[in-house]
């Protein structure tokens, strides 16, 4: 059996293996996301920052849950229009990453409001534009990386923990692109989405060793 996305028919081996992956991707979200929110609740308290949480996990979740189906479902029909919301997702993604961190930092509402703006405009271009499709990896990696450039208090107020899991999060994402864009590579698509899953987890813990830290100041 083969499988059809992206611009090569994937062996059953690959689909396998990418069906682990994104399993393993949507179950760290049902199962971390609550836990994570729950933690922000009970140890803080405050309703932005709960509310913050709450974004990126939900954003978490529709990241993977779009890539599942855009990867695993076998519907030709569907397959153009699950693309781009796979690919809309991931901007989301990205800015409901960043919304913590900006609750936690306080002073950072301009820049939130700055990386959802270009985020909904990534998105909307991918969703009724297949022309600028080109544009997507060079405003994924800018969004991603906007913090370190124009993020200011938000980057400089985490902790070194924090920090450098933030910052692994940026690198395992990025380097895994080269992964995407070698199609000819077997298992690509699978060694890709394994990347994203590590960098997810990186920033997870980001989030979740600032919150700590919130409360149990060292």
């Amino acid at each position: 059996m083969s499988h059809i996305a992206g611009s090569r028919a994937y062996s059953r081996a690959e689909y396998i293996t990418d069906a682990i992956v994104h399993a393993s991707g949507i179950g760290a979200a049902l199962v971390g996301g609550p836990i994570l929110i729950a933690m922000t609740a009970i140890w803080i308290g405050e309703p932005a920052l709960v509310a913050a949480v709450a974004v990126y996990v939900a954003t978490g979740l529709a990241m993977w849950s779009f890539s599942a189906a855009y990867n695993l479902l076998q519907r030709p029909a569907w397959v153009e229009w699950l693309r781009r919301f796979d690919k809309s997702a991931i901007y989301f993604k990205i800015a409901g990453t960043y919304t913590p961190f900006a609750i936690l930092a306080a002073g950072q509402g301009a820049f939130l409001i700055a990386i959802w703006l270009v985020a909904a405009i990534g998105a909307l271009l991918i969703l009724f534009s297949s022309r600028l499709g080109w544009l997507s990896i060079p405003l994924y990696l800018g969004l991603g990386w906007a913090g370190a450039l124009w993020g200011g208090p938000l980057v400089s107020g985490l902790s070194p923990l924090g920090f450098w899991l933030l910052a692994a999060g940026g690198i395992i994402y990025s380097s895994g692109i080269a992964f995407l864009l070698w199609s000819k590579l077997p298992f690509h698509n699978t060694i890709w989405h394994v990347f994203v899953f590590l960098g997810s987890l990186a920033c997870y813990g980001a989030i979740a060793a600032e919150l700590w830290l919130r409360v149990n100041p060292v």
